[in-house]
């Protein structure tokens, strides 16, 4: 395993939401408190970077190659970064601005799955977590969260794992890949003492990635809830991770913390970040849009 290399010197404020678009050989991320969508292309080292009106949050493929499923605020666009157009498309945080949502990603059935944050105050615990479908239906599977984050789905289709930041923890529930429903909720990863967990990726031997926000690391857990391995970042706030590349064999990083100017004794914080691994981490799944 190779060490952690800053591709992107962007000083995100929060970046998050990183996706690998295999399509288009590049990765999308967000910085959700700048209101910007970033996309990198590792083959030329080119950035390219979109304003919108609200904070975008997380991302995801559809299984239409021009379009991206992005929540923004309280609510999901269809969004085409080719020409930028902009279309709505379901509402599920009723609550926004007191709410809004959060991480979120497509599952192995073609749903995509979203949770939310109190915005001004976490602490509210008014977080839920919502199961999108692809007429663009939403069913609240969760309430009485902190803040929502990591959704990875086992390589065999039969787990789904969900943290709430504030709580410390990680939960895994039986996944229904035929329904796209889940069940049987019960801890996983509680309580580890770096940092809290952000978002995370699923490699190919069913390890878990999980970036520490506030821990400076991401830490591989294997599938019984062991730490394997942590991996040093030189940025308190790791974000979220998704995998990528040609043989996705590269881990990319977001981190948070950028903007604080001289102060800032973390130079990169806010870059985007990559880890050259050994095991692959699994493919992106879409989002199955009707029509």
């Amino acid at each position: 395993m190779s060490e952690v290399k800053c591709l992107v010197p962007s000083g995100d404020w929060t970046g998050e939401g990183a996706t690998w678009h295999a399509g288009e050989n590049a990765v999308y991320w967000v910085d959700i408190e700048r209101f910007l969508i970033h996309r990198y292309e590792p083959a030329t080292g080119s950035v390219r970077t979109w304003f919108f009106d609200e904070p975008p949050t997380a991302l995801g493929l559809t299984d239409r190659p021009d379009t991206l499923v992005v929540a923004i605020g309280g609510r999901l666009i269809l969004w085409q970064p080719g020409n930028d157009a902009r279309a709505e498309f379901a509402a599920p945080e009723k609550n926004w601005p007191r709410a809004r949502l959060n991480d979120g990603r497509p599952d192995p059935a073609g749903n995509f799955w979203v949770g939310s944050m109190g915005y001004a105050r976490p602490e509210d615990n008014i977080g839920r977590l919502f199961r999108i479908t692809r007429d663009g239906a939403s069913t609240v599977v969760k309430t009485d969260i902190g803040i929502s984050n990591t959704f990875c789905w086992s390589p065999d289709g039969t787990r789904f794992y969900f943290g709430d930041t504030l709580a410390n923890t990680l939960a895994v529930w039986d996944y229904d890949v035929r329904t796209g429903t889940i069940a049987n909720e019960r801890p996983f990863f509680n309580g580890f003492d770096r940092g809290l967990p952000d978002g995370s990726s699923m490699d190919r031997d069913g390890y878990l990635w999980n970036a520490r926000y506030g821990g400076g690391c991401v830490v591989r857990v294997a599938p019984n809830g062991a730490v394997d391995r942590v991996v040093e970042l030189p940025a308190a706030a790791v974000t979220t991770c998704t995998f990528g590349g040609p043989a996705l064999k590269t881990l990319f990083i977001t981190t948070a913390g950028g903007g604080n100017g001289s102060a800032n004794k973390e130079r990169l914080a806010g870059g985007l970040f990559s880890l050259e691994v050994d095991v692959p981490g699994l493919p992106e799944n879409h989002f199955r849009l009707a029509g």
